[in-house]
């Protein structure tokens, strides 16, 4: 397998989010269950997020080899499995109860091929996870910083669909996040957000966007969650 680098610089910036992160990890721990393979785990920052303490083994899997590292370092003495490398390099015949990708699928340019992996390393029942950057309208100088291949809406998300499994939700999260990434669209076309900003955004939109996408039903949002199950 090629080495791979990863070309973001957000990692670090974004470990800080809480209000978000505590957000869209509660609106999708209801589909975590199993044995768990998080695609894309980074630094680390994520993974906790998504343990409800009642899984199984937990295998985070990171590609570029100096992420896998600070991974093992951040693992190290705990339960989840740093693995470096793809899905397609995992050992023949490896399955999972629940893979789950927060914001990667977007760094993967054959994301249709990556979802098909996924779907065949998924157990009966099991469920492919998705949190991505919703709308290709607000492809940003940001997005190509961090190398996004693009953005999703729910038309994509069910043209993404393999074979193997079922759309089960695809909503969108944090409308009131959607105004302020359309503003960076119109007005300011920052390459990366500053520190103040995301403070602010984390702080403030956040909690606000917890109240107003409920009254919305998760129709308008800048973030999309997509999941997918595996029937029997």
């Amino acid at each position: 397998m090629p080495e791979y680098s990863y070309v973001g610089s957000e990692l670090d910036l974004f470990a800080a989010v809480h209000h978000w992160k505590s957000y869209w990890s509660a609106e999708i721990r209801q589909f975590i269950r199993g044995d768990v393979l998080e695609v894309g785990a980074g630094i680390g920052s994520n993974t906790r997020l998504l343990d409800s303490g009642r899984l199984g083994r937990f295998v985070c899997l990171e590609p570029d080899p100096q992420l896998a590292s600070r991974l093992r370092e951040q693992m190290d003495g705990s339960r989840y499995e740093a693995v470096c490398g793809s899905v397609e390099a995992l050992p023949p015949g490896q399955k999972f109860d629940t893979i789950v990708y927060i914001d990667v699928l977007e760094h993967i340019e054959n994301d249709r091929a990556e979802l098909e992996r996924a779907g065949s390393r998924l157990r009966t029942g099991g469920r492919v996870v998705v949190v991505a950057p919703a709308h290709q309208r607000l492809f940003t100088p940001f997005d190509a910083a961090i190398g996004h291949f693009r953005r999703y809406d729910k038309r994509m998300v069910r043209a993404l669909s393999p074979a193997c499994l079922e759309l089960e939700c695809c909503r969108y999260l944090d409308s009131v996040g959607l105004a302020a990434s359309t503003a960076n669209l119109l007005l300011l076309k920052q390459s990366m957000p500053t520190k103040k900003q995301l403070a602010f955004w984390d702080s403030v939109l956040v909690p606000l966007s917890r109240i107003t996408d409920r009254l919305f039903w998760y129709t308008v949002g800048k973030s999309i969650v997509a999941v997918w199950r595996k029937p029997a």
